[in-house]
């Protein structure tokens, strides 16, 4: 595989940038069938046939993609298939089709008709008669076909021989005549290489086909092409390929690219551990930067639009921006500044500061990117608009760059840099290099969207800075922090306010779609929207860190929601887009590899329309907890609070797909009836405290929904609640009977559901949400807003050393800058899921404050 390697990187130099933007398409597609000739393909033209002997390096290429997924290599080829078995000595993998397509595999010579076979002999024996006595001619007798061969024959004999065939065994209505290089194939079959591509192509449902060839018998196959197909004429000689390369070294060279290509489509490139991105936010869109400082992933003009940089789920052909020194070289280290959504990222010479801002002008959000130091610098920006799904082209103008083919105008303001602006295949990228000691130790780029303006920005980029930076900075001074754990709980605090969008109120549940729970599974799901309960949690987080602009935010965001249903909140859908709407269908980019090979990535979420019950309740907890903060309730809150009662008392008995969103039948999950409970209690505190009034109805409709989940949901033989009435399946959820305060802490049910989920789902640092069937192949990780739970439930059941222990394996799997994603596996001790998650830093916050004992079980 060594030399295949080098072999990729010779390629990437002398290959046509077309013919290589080709095969960086085509090596994309789900279903790939890659399909070659034999002879002046993978093995050069030899004077005696019988020593044809395939290129070491097509071997290996031919052999290394056969045994990738959802590829299929096949080798067409005139000769007969048992003599291309022979000579090519390729795996089972390779597909051999020989004869023009006459033969598919050895027995294929059994199923010609008694008539054919009659043919077939006459024709043998016609075709003896005209090259008896000729020199330098011979026959190649086939299943179905003569191929009559004069290569080695003088010019005048060669003539005589093909004038005879011609106006012999050539005219027979039975026979169907093939011209080559140099050979004649008669056969009783009526078929060639485009039709044997064709089979091939229905048969194994190929999305797109390469072709490679050099005969003249290959241009069937190449006029059959269409669509994303790629053909590739080795040699001289007209041709209805699209590309053409010299020799078949060069198509050896090119079947390695494809391979190096494809490898990265399927499996990804090097993937960075998902916890090590950082997340930069301006309140209207977010971002995420590795490590090394490139910008891998951000959507515009809202978090839940299409991406512009999707390397994070597609690697480098799906857009990113980078920064590193041009002597290469692993950072010194990454950080947040203190009190904001700054992420330096430092090199010895090189100080890399990236933040999100806002446009004063044209109301985008602005990407700055500030170089500072002494180095050189390498700069790469490729935008792929509409997650790589739009070609543009980049235009450099004045102090920067145009992007061209977008839906809208973006800029790339770069003043003194010199760019140069390379295609592939439609998608520009332009490269440059920077000297920052050659301008004073500091370069300013801004990607500017909504506008094509390339103007120097008034102010200097320091005071821009501090501009962006003193609102994060003043916010959390104005936050009620713990003194342990105070600065984790600052950037936890500022992650979610960051996963907040100010124009409509609403939160994310997380920054990105796609980022898998299994590595190279299909647990891959889109969370960029705002879901009722994970916003309301969040909200109610950060409330208990003494902000309430946030919840008030969210509560108008929701009572339009509520106002939309026209008058039945219980039609709620359980997420929206971050304007209030409802989702699209959920939809699948194939073109996209996802993070490390996971597949499918998703837009878009399907649970959009299941019934989720207990979406109910963390919004009535939100809004009492807002209203004991600030003392008073607004109209529209009573709205909201009135409505999420309704909605209870209307479908609170029914079964539904509960907060987990697996895609199986409804069932009359405990979690769900819990949060009915919770939401009308909650209700009820709110209108005895702050209206000073009671509501008998509601008191009863609350007793009722209690008395049935206890009654119903403890399960006898697990000797605990588990996840619904008659399951006996342990779910962390359950965990809620206790939390909500449904039972009292010291309740002996509460206590054996809080062992039973500890010895079913607690694995070291983490707990599972569940282990039953949810139908969907693989494991996930464990989750750590279940892992959050547990540590309460041990805090409420006076096991305090066990919550203390938990709560520091817990912060001890988030990445260098302090985040955490959904999920982290404790066997490959790495973060999983969409990133960075809301709920995972709502629990870290909850479990810091519980600990420090600023707010009370």
């Amino acid at each position: 595989m060594t030399n295949l390697v080098e072999v990729d990187q010779k390629a990437a130099g002398q290959i046509d940038p077309e013919l290589r933007a080709a095969i960086g398409r085509i090596a994309r597609v789900p279903q790939l069938l890659i399909a070659c000739d034999y002879d002046g393909t993978l093995a050069p033209i030899v004077a005696d046939p019988t020593q044809a002997v395939p290129l070491p390096e097509s071997v290996a290429a031919v052999r290394a993609l056969a045994a990738l997924p959802q590829t299929t290599v096949a080798v067409v080829s005139g000769r007969a298939l048992r003599d291309l078995a022979t000579l090519s000595r390729l795996p089972s993998e390779v597909h051999l089709v020989g004869s023009h397509g006459s033969e598919f595999d050895i027995g294929f010579v059994e199923r010609l008709t008694p008539e054919l076979v009659e043919v077939r002999t006459r024709l043998q024996v016609a075709l003896r008669e005209i090259v008896a006595g000729k020199p330098g001619v011979r026959l190649e007798n086939k299943p179905a076909s003569v191929a009559v061969h004069y290569r080695t024959a003088e010019p005048p004999v060669a003539d005589e021989v093909k004038a005879r065939v011609a106006a012999g065994p050539g005219t027979w209505p039975e026979v169907t005549v093939t011209h080559g290089k140099e050979v004649i194939e008669l056969s009783v079959v009526p078929t060639h290489k485009g039709t044997a591509v064709d089979q091939l192509r229905t048969s194994l449902s190929a999305s797109a086909v390469l072709f490679i060839g050099d005969d003249i018998t290959d241009e069937n196959a190449f006029a059959n092409l269409h669509g994303p197909d790629v053909g590739v004429k080795i040699g001289p000689g007209e041709t209805k390929a699209g590309h053409r390369v010299a020799e078949p070294i060069e198509a050896a060279r090119l079947l390695g690219l494809l391979l190096q290509t494809r490898q990265h489509w399927l499996f990804g490139e090097r993937a960075v551990p998902i916890e090590r991105h950082s997340m930069i936010s301006n309140g209207e869109t977010v971002a995420l930067v590795t490590p090394e400082a490139k910008v891998t992933w951000l959507c515009h003009p809202r978090p839940d639009s299409s991406a512009i940089f999707a390397d994070l789920l597609g690697g480098t052909p799906a857009g990113h921006f980078t920064v590193a020194p041009e002597r290469g070289g692993l950072p010194l280290g990454q950080r947040y500044r203190p009190g904001t959504m700054t992420v330096e990222t430092r090199w010895s010479g090189l100080t890399v500061t990236d933040w999100l801002d806002r446009s004063t002008t044209e109301g985008g959000s602005v990407l700055v990117r500030r170089l500072t130091g002494n180095a050189k610098v390498s700069l790469e920006f490729a935008p792929r608009p509409e997650f790589g799904q739009v070609q543009v082209r980049l235009q450099a103008l004045g102090d920067g760059l145009l992007v061209l083919g977008s839906n809208e105008p973006v800029a790339l303001h770069s003043p003194g840099v010199r760019w140069e602006i390379s295609a592939d295949g439609g998608y520009d990228t332009a490269r440059a290099t920077v000297d920052l000691a050659a301008v004073d130790g500091e370069q300013l780029l801004e990607l500017r969207f909504g506008t094509s303006s390339l103007q120097s920005h008034p102010a200097p980029a320091a005071d821009r800075q501090e501009s962006a930076e003193d609102p994060w900075k003043a916010w959390v001074r104005g936050l009620r922090l713990p003194p342990e754990g105070r600065e984790l709980v600052a950037r936890s605090a500022l992650t979610l306010k960051g996963l907040c969008h100010e124009p409509t109120g609403a939160i994310l549940a997380a920054a990105t779609t796609s980022l898998p729970e299994e590595l190279g599974g299909v647990r891959n799901w889109d969370y960029r929207y705002c879901w009722l309960r994970d916003a309301a949690m969040t909200a109610r987080a950060l409330v208990d860190l003494g902000s309430l602009d946030e919840a008030e935010g969210l509560l108008r965001w929701v009572d339009g929601c509520v106002e939309r249903t026209g008058g039945h909140p219980e039609r709620l859908h359980p997420l929206y887009t971050v304007e209030g709407y409802e989702l699209g269908a959920e939809a699948v980019i194939d073109t996209l590899p996802g993070y490390a090979g996971s597949r499918p990535v998703r837009v878009g979420n399907l649970a959009n329309h299941q019934l989720q019950l207990d979406v109910f309740g963390p919004v009535a907890d939100l809004l009492a907890a807002v209203a004991d903060a600030r003392g008073s309730v607004r109209e529209e809150e009573w709205r909201v609070l009135d409505a999420m009662v309704q909605a209870v008392e209307r479908r609170w008995h029914e079964p539904d797909h509960g907060l987990w969103e697996a895609r199986l039948q409804p069932r009359h999950h405990v979690y769900s009836k819990v949060m009915c409970w919770m939401t009308v209690d909650r209700a009820l505190h709110v209108v005895r405290k702050h209206a000073g009034q009671d509501r008998p109805d509601w008191v009863a409709l609350r007793d009722r929904i209690g008395h049935n989940v206890l009654e119903h949901g403890w399960h006898e033989h697990a000797g605990a609640y588990t996840v619904a009435y008659g399951d006996e399946e342990m779910d962390a959820s359950s965990l809620w009977i206790g939390l909500s305060g449904l039972l009292a802490d010291d309740d002996p049910r509460f206590l054996a559901t809080v062992l039973k989920v500890e010895a079913d789902l607690r694995s070291g640092p983490v707990v599972y949400r569940y282990r039953w069937d949810d139908g969907l192949p693989g494991r996930e990780g464990g989750f750590h807003i279940c892992t959050a739970w547990l540590v309460e439930a041990y805090l409420r059941t006076g096991r305090r050393a066990d919550a203390e222990e938990l709560f520091e394996q817990m912060v001890a799997t988030a990445g260098p800058t302090g985040l955490l994603p959904e999920q982290y596996d404790p066997l490959a001790e790495r973060g999983l899921g969409n990133h960075p998650q809301a709920y995972s830093h709502l629990g870290l916050i909850r479990c810091a404050l519980l600990l420090s004992g600023l707010v009370k079980p």
